[in-house]
């Protein structure tokens, strides 16, 4: 049976009523107290104190303070008004038991109205949040646009720098091939003028030495055959000769090809993309770097580091539909289900990302070290804990240096052995 507590002092103000009740021989445990605008309860074991109050009061601003064996309270009238006491005077069992429902009802209410208060600001939260993660994308690429524009006129720039080295070393070139066929056209007339000169005889000598000689079958000396004009050929014309070349899709000779070989990695490669294509036809609006699976990855882990588990988790399943077979894919995956306590959903990535990794070789120990953590976390969150400890011991085998798994398989041993309690 609880004892009422009747031993109280008050004195009010015209905007306030401050209420002492005191506790003599109290233990020091949590007091329990249910106030509403007309009713004030009190238990704190083994003292009990009720009263219905003489006017409303403001029972969200009020306020109570519990020290050296007093509760001191500090109640706000809603009008201002001076009260003749601090209870209703003669309140009858009936009237004080609906006075009671009343509390509790309106109590109920308030507390709906703040989980539906609470519910809206959640919504509100997580909108906002959807928003800035929006913005944050957009921003990204927005960046990746600007840096691409930017590649592209540095590269036409270059381009165009480039073919007017290449029109003014052509037009370098012509010029010295004029220049050059101009010297041999003079020096071929040097040379012909030189031969006429040298073969045509003067005027005097012409009458006495170059009159044809009779008895002679022909009326030319012999000397006449000399005198032809020296015939040479014109110089050719420059042109330019085009060579195309047969278009391939690897680097190598055709002569150093495996053709067979070469031909089924093709229609396999052509085979994967119809694939995608086909698997994913609701994602042609995304740009080509969205459906780059290492652009999502790397995207996963910016949000995972930000603690966008949510965004995070998207892009890791859109770049695993994209490509199956990357296992940290999977491994990131799995972080993100721990972090949202989808333990199920943890253990199927980090059992899948275990499957991709093999043959077990050194340089996939460390993904698989994190697979078997990740897979015994989640089991021993699910109270699993044999299965658990076989997953720490197989990562302890891989990497037995290492002092923080060594410890968590410490702690389930215990668990294991009822001897501690798991955190």
């Amino acid at each position: 049976m609880p004892l009422w507590l009747r031993e109280y002092s008050w004195r009010q103000t015209g905007s306030a009523v401050y209420l002492s009740l005191l506790l003599r021989g109290a233990r020091a445990t949590p007091a329990n107290i249910f106030c509403t605008d007309r009713y004030l309860k009190v238990s704190i074991p083994p003292f009990l104190f009720e009263a219905v109050l003489y006017a409303p009061i403001d029972d969200t601003n009020s306020t109570a303070k519990i020290g050296n064996g007093i509760i001191f309270f500090t109640l706000y009238k809603k009008e201002e008004a001076m009260w003749e006491s601090l209870t209703v005077a003669n309140v009858s069992k009936e009237k004080l038991q609906y006075l009671r429902e009343n509390a509790v009802l309106k109590a109920h209410e308030k507390a709906k109205e703040e989980t539906e208060g609470k519910k809206v600001t959640k919504q509100e939260h997580k909108k906002y949040a959807l928003e800035a993660t929006m913005k944050l994308e957009e921003a990204e690429r927005k960046r990746i646009e600007d840096l691409k524009e930017k590649e592209r006129q540095k590269v036409t720039k270059e381009l165009e720098l480039w073919k007017k080295q290449q029109k003014d070393a052509e037009k370098q070139k012509r010029v010295q091939k004029e220049g050059e066929l101009h010297q041999e056209v003079e020096q071929l007339k040097e040379k012909k003028e030189k031969l006429n000169k040298t073969s045509i005889p003067n005027e005097g000598t012409s009458k006495t030495r170059l009159k044809p000689s009779k008895g002679c079958d022909g009326s030319h000396s012999m000397f006449s055959a000399n005198l032809k004009e020296e015939q040479l050929p014109a110089p050719r014309a420059p042109a330019t000769i085009k060579i195309n070349f047969t278009s391939r899709v690897f680097p190598t000779a055709l002569r150093e090809s495996r053709i067979a070989e070469e031909e089924e990695w093709l229609s396999k490669q052509a085979e994967a993309r119809r694939t995608i294509r086909a698997d994913l036809s609701e994602l042609e609006d995304l740009k080509e770097e969205e459906k780059n699976p290492d652009w999502l990855k790397d995207k996963g882990n910016k949000m995972f580091a930000t603690g966008n588990y949510l965004a995070a988790l998207n892009a890791y399943n859109l770049a695993v539909r994209l490509n199956s077979k990357l296992p940290l894919l999977y491994l990131n995956r799995a972080a993100c289900h721990l972090k949202l306590r989808n333990l199920h959903k943890a253990i199927e990535d980090s059992s899948k990302a275990l499957e991709l990794l093999t043959p077990p070789v050194p340089d996939n120990e460390s993904a698989r070290v994190k697979a078997y953590v990740r897979r015994g976390t989640a089991f021993c969150q699910l109270e699993l804990f044999t299965e658990g400890l076989q997953d720490y011991e197989a990562a302890l085998k891989i990497d037995p240096k290492n002092k923080t798994i060594e410890k968590d398989a410490e702690k389930i041993r215990h668990l294991i052995q009822g001897t501690t309690q798991y955190s």
